[in-house]
């Protein structure tokens, strides 16, 4: 097993400083760069263990506190293991930080992240490849649409909202996306219907972007992040299996 190094780093963006963890190998380099977009839940153990997992793997990722504008990750107190019981006074006092990061302002820190990784020594010359959680499914989307010469592949994972009837949906910026991409669905969840999963898959097509999307049976929304209720074990290696094939695909 590969030794990692993880650190917290501090990324200079439009309206202040993002502080990141960034984790790769211990030895050698530099290595192929991730973007890890967080859930809601935002940047903590959990998450800054996902990294150290695909650093070992052998690459550079980032995973920035995309709420940065609220404070220091944890922006907000989080139990050590999030229920069905603490999970809506966790989402009373994430909600209005949610709906604060709008997609001007998260697409500007998109570039400040990818710029970043860009000029790091620790990430190797070239695209990066995307991967995000909840909410970070649609950041990852939106990235990917936004800056298609600076990724190669994007992933998502029990993603929300991802094809609304919105005006500024993520899905709507499919005919921008050069990158290849894959998406992990929950079936069990109800910010992501059926609906939205067919119109998240007719915009992918129409566009001609490379894609594959699966629905994962039995599966929450949240069914990788291990510190929930919504933990799905088999889905989550389904998860890392996806992902890692797709990041050897790509590099």
């Amino acid at each position: 097993m590969t030794a990692v190094q993880g650190t917290t780093v501090d990324i200079p963006t439009e309206d202040g400083t993002a502080d990141a963890y960034l984790s790769h190998p211990g030895a050698g380099g530099p290595h192929p760069a991730v973007l890890l977009y967080m859930d809601a839940f935002g940047l903590r153990p959990r998450l800054k263990a996902m990294a150290d997992r695909l650093a070992e793997a052998g690459y550079t990722v980032l995973v920035p506190n995309v709420f940065y504008r609220h404070g220091r990750a944890p922006v907000v107190e989080l139990p050590e293991f999030i229920d069905v019981t603490s999970r809506p006074a966790v989402f009373e006092r994430l909600g209005p930080i949610m709906q604060s990061l709008t997609p001007d302002r998260a697409m500007a820190d998109a570039g400040a992240y990818l710029r970043w990784l860009a000029d790091s020594p620790a990430a190797a010359d070239g695209p990066v490849v995307l991967t995000g959680y909840c909410m970070g499914a649609g950041l990852a989307l939106r990235t990917a649409g936004t800056y298609p010469e600076r990724v190669a592949a994007a992933a998502g994972f029990h993603g929300g909202r991802l094809a609304s009837d919105s005006p500024d949906s993520p899905h709507l910026v499919a005919e921008h996306i050069t990158a290849e991409v894959y998406f992990g669905h929950a079936d069990e969840d109800p910010s992501l219907p059926p609906e939205q999963i067919q119109r998240l898959e007719d915009a992918l097509t129409a566009a001609g972007v490379r894609h594959h999307c699966e629905v994962y049976a039995g599966a929450h929304h949240g069914f990788t992040q291990a510190d929930t209720s919504a933990y799905d074990r088999e889905g989550d290696e389904r998860h890392w299996a996806a992902l890692l094939d797709l990041l050897k695909r790509t590099f």
